[in-house]
């Protein structure tokens, strides 16, 4: 069955982010929807869905960021996704020097 579209928002992007651990997921979920999309013409979702492997694993939680755009314009999509990679890399970054799951992996693998 083919998906619809919105009518008002035909220009939709999803983006999947997969993190090592569903805490750093949930981290980076809370870390970005507490900013709301600025303009009207753009409509923003987050969800965290599980990675296959750790569904079959018996895991709770999921391992992957979803985030589903939907605007009225490509133009309005690229400047809202261009604000949410910003973001992103930024919530990325600040796990990177600051988490502990992040520093014990790099420990281990180096």
């Amino acid at each position: 069955m083919a998906a619809t579209t919105d009518v008002q928002f035909p220009c939709t992007l999803t983006i999947e982010v997969p993190f090592p651990t569903p805490r750093l997921a949930s981290i980076a979920l809370k870390s970005l929807q507490v900013d709301k999309e600025l303009s009207p013409l753009v409509k923003r979702t987050f969800s965290i869905d599980p990675l296959n492997e750790s569904a079959a694993n018996g895991d709770e939680g999921g391992n992957i960021l979803r985030t589903e755009y939907k605007a009225t314009t490509n133009r309005m999509l690229r400047v809202a996704v261009n604000s949410f990679m910003d973001s992103l890399n930024l919530v990325l970054e600040v796990m990177q020097e600051l988490d502990t799951d992040i520093l014990v992996t790099k420990d281990a693998t180096a």
